[in-house]
């Protein structure tokens, strides 16, 4: 209990202080307030909050550019009966049913989705198996519908002939035409497609893209981009899709290109386009001389390529596309996921010569010499990853891999199921890559963010898990950037981040780089960073060279500059692994030892993780089935961030 003095003086300090505050009196010690002014002096150049007034990326955004859902010409002959609004359903973390009928949920949602949809006879395959009134006027058609409907084998080779019939341009002239721009069923889907997107977009929350895929396959090889708008419903329906199919459609990507231009003239909007899978072009993805159509490869395309195409699509379910071995001998990872069979439909072998124009790094290199040859350069994009799942099923989880198609959804037979088959040999089922999301730097979770965050390439791709990767390259890096537990304010500050340009380095100084990479938190820890440069050398020829630049254990490089493997924990028996090797976060500064200020170069950074289960060992203990001999049951994920190049 207060005495009568305690009081007073309390009674005293509390009519001071209000005085105090009434007269504007300040007193430190009860007044918090520090005036702008004098925080410049404390803080020069910022506030005392290091998150205000931030103008860079702070979060990065999962998702993935490359889903089909039923409405696809080929995800639906072969069952897939789930829509788009399944898709952003399931992609926001929904426990929904796949058209076989399994319960199937993602382990954590996803941020962005586009439903890339084939723009080709959208929506013929759910009149098909209905048997709408056009359909079955015609004796094709007529053919088709009661192969579904008997099912099993027939259903099978029903599907099989007519995406035959489509990609050898024969099907029936009027059917093409119901089911093309200009027709009421195309428009419908379209719309179709549009409402889902509009529906399940939120604003902060969830980005739900319009897009279509542009299925170019020409002679069976694939030469497919993804279209994705940064616009609303508003714009995206005063256009209709380009599609392949004549007379109306074109394989030609300069067709493409103007599609895109007409879009943003026409409706004041924003487009770009995301090539996937050169593994199955055999050659013609990344031409360097001619064009599969037989012109050359000139400025003009090299100026329109650059300008559409931001992004490649670097790993998916068809195989990875960054490295082959081939061409990389000195590159022990680089055979990852690998498909150098043949082109898409096994209609042609591959041939050696025809790889160096197929994978990302050797693109990337060529597009150096392109560049001094033109002044532009044609393959200067940002990494990304995506499925291609044709399930409606965003999963790129190994242990809640959904597989490509309906066909080979989880069961005791699909490992067994061949991809393709041909007479020429088969790419089989146990190849399928649980591949891959896409994490995309952005300051929030908007299509407009998001997508102009994919235009400066501000983007990087992994195989499937969700590891946190920062790439910054400038001239003054220091190991003290990297004692902050937020390397990025550095990285902002004193460079540019992943998908950025360097230009005229500072008399006798070299790039620096800073690379940092957290797990996933749920996944595995990592082997080890390394960063891959490519360059045009003073005889114009393009050359590689990986460095490994952080790593774990304690490891010593050999002679040779390799390091041993990081060992494995796989229990091959249980299809688990521990995390008692690896690092559960690496960080480094590098500078290019070998830089000269006159080459062209790009750099970038590739994260590997410790050793662990491919789906095929899951389904082999869930279902007590035996695997193929030459079956992979372990490997290495691994993320790939977007470049940053160098030009004197």
């Amino acid at each position: 209990m207060l005495g009568i003095n305690s009081k007073l003086t309390m009674t005293l300090v509390v009519f001071c202080l209000a005085t105090s505050l009434a007269t504007g009196s300040v007193f430190a010690q009860i007044n918090p307030h520090i005036e702008e002014s004098e925080a410049s002096k404390l803080y020069p150049g910022k506030t005392y909050s290091p998150y205000a007034q931030r103008a860079f990326p702070s979060q990065v955004y999962w998702g993935e550019t490359h889903l089909h859902t039923g409405l696809s010409l080929d995800a639906g002959l072969f069952g897939n009966t789930l829509m788009p609004e399944d898709a952003y359903r399931f992609a926001k973390g929904e426990e929904i049913r796949s058209s076989t009928g399994l319960p199937v949920k993602l382990g954590r949602p996803l941020d962005f989705l586009v439903v890339a949809d084939h723009s080709d006879m959208m929506g013929i395959a759910i009149d098909i198996k209905k048997g709408s009134p056009n359909i079955v006027a015609d004796p094709a058609g007529k053919r088709w519908h009661e192969a579904f409907v008997q099912g099993g084998q027939a259903a099978g080779e029903a599907a099989f002939e007519l995406i035959q019939s489509f990609a050898q341009f024969k099907v029936p002239e009027k059917m093409l035409a119901d089911y093309s721009p200009g027709s009421a069923p195309f428009a419908s889907v379209w719309e179709t497609i549009v409402a889902a997107a509009e529906k399940y977009n939120e604003p902060g929350r969830f980005t739900a893209f319009i897009g279509y895929e542009w299925t170019s396959v020409p002679q069976g090889n694939n030469l497919h981009r993804n279209v994705v708008l940064r616009d609303g419903g508003n714009r995206a329906r005063q256009v209709l899709p380009l599609t392949t199919q004549p007379p109306g459609g074109t394989t030609d990507p300069l067709d493409l290109y103007q599609w895109l231009e007409d879009y943003e003239s026409n409706t004041g909007g924003k487009a770009l386009a995301i090539a996937h899978n050169g593994n199955l072009s055999n050659g013609w993805l990344f031409p360097v001389d001619k064009r599969y159509s037989g012109s050359r490869v000139d400025k003009e395309y090299a100026a329109l390529r650059a300008k559409w195409e931001p992004l490649y699509e670097v790993t998916q379910i068809k195989g990875d596309g960054e490295a082959h071995p081939y061409l990389s001998p000195n590159d022990e990872f680089a055979d990852y996921g690998t498909w150098d069979t043949g082109n898409l439909d096994l209609s042609e072998l591959k041939k050696p010569e025809m790889l160096a124009r197929e994978y990302a790094r050797e693109a990337l290199k060529n597009g150096l010499a392109l560049e001094a040859k033109f002044g532009t350069n044609p393959y200067k994009f940002g990494m990304v990853g995506a499925t291609d799942s044709h399930t409606t099923l965003a999963t790129a989880e190994e242990e809640n891999f959904f597989g490509k198609s309906v066909s080979v959804e989880p069961s005791a037979t699909r490992v067994g199921h061949p991809f393709i088959e041909s007479k020429l040999g088969a790419i089989e089922g146990d190849t399928l890559v649980g591949a891959g999301y896409q994490g995309i730097w952005a300051a929030e979770n908007t299509r407009e963010a998001l997508f102009d965050a994919m235009m400066r390439k501000e983007t990087y791709a992994t195989t499937g898990p969700r590891m946190v990767v920062r790439f910054f390259g400038g001239w003054e890096y220091t190991d003290d950037d990297l004692r902050s537990r937020a390397p990025a304010f550095r990285g902002y500050e004193k460079g540019v981040p992943m998908g950025g340009d360097l230009t005229q380095a500072p008399r006798g100084e070299s790039p620096t780089f800073m690379v940092y990479a957290l797990r996933d938190p749920i996944g595995a820890n990592l082997d080890r960073i390394q960063i891959v440069k490519g360059w045009l050398d003073e005889d114009g020829e393009t050359q590689e060279q990986v460095y490994d630049v952080a790593w774990s254990d304690n490891r010593q490089q050999g002679a040779d500059g390799k390091l041993p493997p990081v060992g494995n924990t796989v229990d091959i028996e249980a299809a688990n692994w521990t995390n008692t090797i690896g690092a559960s976060e690496l960080a480094t500064v590098w500078t290019d030892p070998d830089f000269d200020p006159d080459q062209s170069a790009f750099y970038y950074a590739r994260e590997i993780e410790i050793p662990t289960p491919r789906w095929v060992l899951y389904d082999r203990l869930r279902f007590g089935i035996e695997l193929p001999e030459d079956a992979e049951l372990t490997h290495q994920e691994r993320a790939y961030t977007s470049p940053i190049w160098y030009t004197p």
